[in-house]
């Protein structure tokens, strides 16, 4: 079986992207996974190694296809100097790191590299007229997605899987932004990626509701029964298996997400908050519904920690085991359904088997 090679771009250089990427690859086994390949600069990837007196070696290169199979490659897609500022935001940081994910995209475009993996940006500094994006994911969706493809924001560690129908949206515009027909869609998504992406043949999904107490029938709200309760309805029919939508308070606590194999919240922290308080050390971020996996940790740039030597990388490194478990698993599924067998029937005038 063959090494995947692992695009990862080093985002904000003034925050811990590269220390959980350098503490992740300190480990010689993981050369034995894959093949990394930092979008970032040498430069750069020397001055916070030694900064952090890290033992890890890397080689230099400038072109993906000049990766060396066991090493930890660091391609150079950045200005020749890149002023770091550890733990401020910058104009200049912001450059490097969309620097950075460009050419990974591009690269991944080309077939360079097969799955993405992003150190945390800042979404400030790195507004552009070439980004214009709340996050990574709108970015990615804009870049990537084709035929209408659209993005799924997924949270997950090993026992919970959180969605979100909204991601990066002020709360006084969530309820405007969630309608009967874009919740299908987030389901359809949702339903397909557990089947294809995770292997779960028959997935059991969770929706949470949007008002406390699911609307309390009407007084606290009625999108449960206008939105959310149809959008259900529909999926059903389509033989997705959604339950709820469910009080997000008694849902967690009472650990009801043991019970099913994903969870649609319907915005932002209603998902994150709880996510991360089961989830912190190491939480990983899919993309789904995108022809790229792209995962990340579920950390931002830390620029209070940043340089100290503080930061936990378990997070980074689920989020490449994550990514290579994704591959593989779509590699299977698509040899799977890619020529399957026409079901046979029995014609109860004659018997007879027919294709």
């Amino acid at each position: 079986m063959s090494k995947i090679k692992v695009g990862i771009t080093h985002g904000d250089p003034n925050g811990i992207g590269y220390e959980v990427i350098l503490k992740t690859f300190a480990d010689p086994t993981m050369m034995e996974l894959c093949t990394p390949i930092i979008y970032g600069s040498p430069k750069v990837a020397s001055y916070h190694r030694k900064s952090l007196d890290l033992q890890v070696n890397f080689s230099p290169i400038s072109q993906a296809s000049d990766a060396h199979a066991d090493t930890l490659n660091v391609l150079h897609c950045t200005a020749d100097e890149v002023k770091i500022e550890l733990g401020q935001a910058s104009e200049e940081a912001g450059e490097a790191a969309l620097a950075a994910l460009e050419r990974a995209i591009n690269d991944w475009r080309q077939g360079e590299i097969d799955v993405l993996v992003t150190a945390p940006i800042n979404k400030h500094s790195i507004q552009s007229e070439k980004f214009h994006f709340p996050g990574h994911t709108e970015y990615i969706e804009e870049r990537t997605g084709k035929d209408g493809q659209k993005a799924l924001m997924i949270l997950m560690n090993e026992h919970v899987r959180v969605a979100l129908a909204t991601t990066h949206l002020p709360i006084s515009e969530v309820a405007a932004a969630i309608s009967e027909d874009g919740l299908l869609a987030k389901l359809r998504i949702l339903n397909h990626s557990l089947r294809r992406d995770f292997n779960v043949e028959k997935p059991r999904i969770a929706m949470l509701a949007l008002n406390p107490h699911a609307g309390d029938n009407g007084l606290l709200g009625n999108e449960e029964q206008t939105i959310l309760k149809p959008a259900i309805d529909k999926a059903a029919e389509e033989g997705i298996n959604v339950y709820g939508p469910f009080p997000a308070d008694g849902f967690f606590g009472t650990r009801s997400y043991e019970y099913y194999d994903a969870i649609l919240a319907m915005y932002h922290d209603q998902g994150l908050a709880p996510f991360k308080l089961l989830a912190m050390d190491d939480g990983v971020n899919f993309t789904a519904g995108l022809d790229i996996v792209r995962t990340s940790p579920d950390h931002g740039t830390a620029y209070d920690i940043a340089g100290q030597g503080q930061a936990d990388e378990n997070s980074f490194r689920q989020a490449i085991y994550a990514a290579i478990d994704i591959y593989r698993a779509r590699q299977a599924w698509d040899e799977a359904h890619q020529a399957p067998l026409e079901k046979l029937y029995v014609d109860k005038r004659d018997r007879s088997e027919r294709g």
